[in-house]
């Protein structure tokens, strides 16, 4: 089941979700620095932002990946399937 903020997301524009990530990664930079310097009442809102920020920069990838043609999405299943064969 998809949760919320998924399906917020799902009903976003590119450029809401790239200015969401510039904010996210923003507030997860002041909320490090800040848990540094005198600590948070709720240290989980650091792991709330991160998973943000992931959940975001996903949903970037896989729009770009839904948008490459056919044949350059054959020529990068190509390269995947190298990359586990070597491994």
């Amino acid at each position: 089941m998809a949760t919320k903020k998924y399906q917020e997301l799902q009903d976003s524009t590119d450029n809401d979700i790239k200015e969401m990530l510039v904010e996210t990664e923003a507030a997860y930079q002041k909320l490090t620095f800040d848990h540094a310097i005198r600590g948070l009442d709720n240290p989980l809102e650091l792991r709330d932002l991160r998973r943000d920020v992931a959940r975001l920069k996903t949903e970037i990838r896989r729009r770009e990946i839904a948008a490459i043609s056919p044949e350059d999405l054959a020529k990068r299943s190509k390269i995947v399937a190298r990359r586990k064969r070597n491994k």
